[in-house]
């Protein structure tokens, strides 16, 4: 991508292509598929979790990465889509959270999604969000301080940091162990990168982890389960 093809925010930390896509200055990554962000989010974090056939009354999503906030919307409307009766739980862990601008601006580029993303934005406050039918906590800081202090559990992660190249610290061993701690027998995982030494240390933290069909252009992701 060439710099004519960007429009710098003027918060300095985001960039944006000509098709809307935020782009990280930090980690020169974008927010989500240059392909389709939703349809991406829909395969990985929902397929790869096998939602929203677990649902229930009470289930609770916890994610690496809230970045725009694209999964959670996704994950609510399936949870609404799917007419579960009772409440959802949503926690992320970020380190450069957006602000409330630069999350509405990129959620414009699903128009799908509107009617929800005024409902979640209308409600959000620096620590999250609470709806009739959703729970959702955003935890600010380095998750490798934040995650350890947590004490709750999750049924499913969403692993999503910027990938492993540009954004190692997400992706270290010693917190993706943190994630199994944090996880309840038979909870799951899915991300987007099968890369080995992250396949291996989250089958060193409680995992059957497998290697399945990526989306679009990537051949591969990984999913797991942890261990009784």
């Amino acid at each position: 991508m060439n710099d004519q093809t960007r429009m710098t925010d003027q918060t300095g930390r985001l960039d944006w292509n000509e098709d809307g896509v935020p782009i990280s200055q930090r980690f020169d990554d974008p927010y989500f598929s240059l392909q389709d962000g939703l349809a991406e989010t829909r395969h990985v974090f929902l397929g790869g979790n096998d939602l929203p056939e677990r649902y229930v009354d009470g289930f609770h999503v916890a994610e690496l990465g809230f970045g725009t906030g694209l999964n959670l919307l996704a994950t609510w409307q399936a949870w609404r889509e799917h007419g579960v009766v009772g409440k959802l739980y949503f926690t992320s862990f970020e380190a450069f959270p957006l602000d409330a601008t630069e999350m509405r601006k990129a959620l414009d580029a699903f128009p799908e999604m509107s009617n929800l993303a005024y409902e979640l934005l209308g409600a959000l406050t620096s620590t999250g969000a609470k709806l009739d039918d959703l729970t959702f906590d955003l935890i600010a800081g380095d998750a490798r301080e934040t995650l350890p202090l947590w004490q709750g559990k999750a049924d499913a992660w969403f692993l999503d940091g910027f990938s492993p190249a540009k954004n190692p610290e997400l992706w270290e061993a010693t917190l993706l162990a943190e994630v199994g701690k944090h996880t309840n027998t038979n909870g799951t995982f899915a991300s987007y990168t099968a890369a080995g030494f992250v396949r291996r240390a989250l089958g060193e933290a409680g995992f059957d982890v497998q290697r399945v069909t990526g989306f679009g252009r990537k051949r591969h992701m990984s999913i797991g389960t942890k261990r009784g």
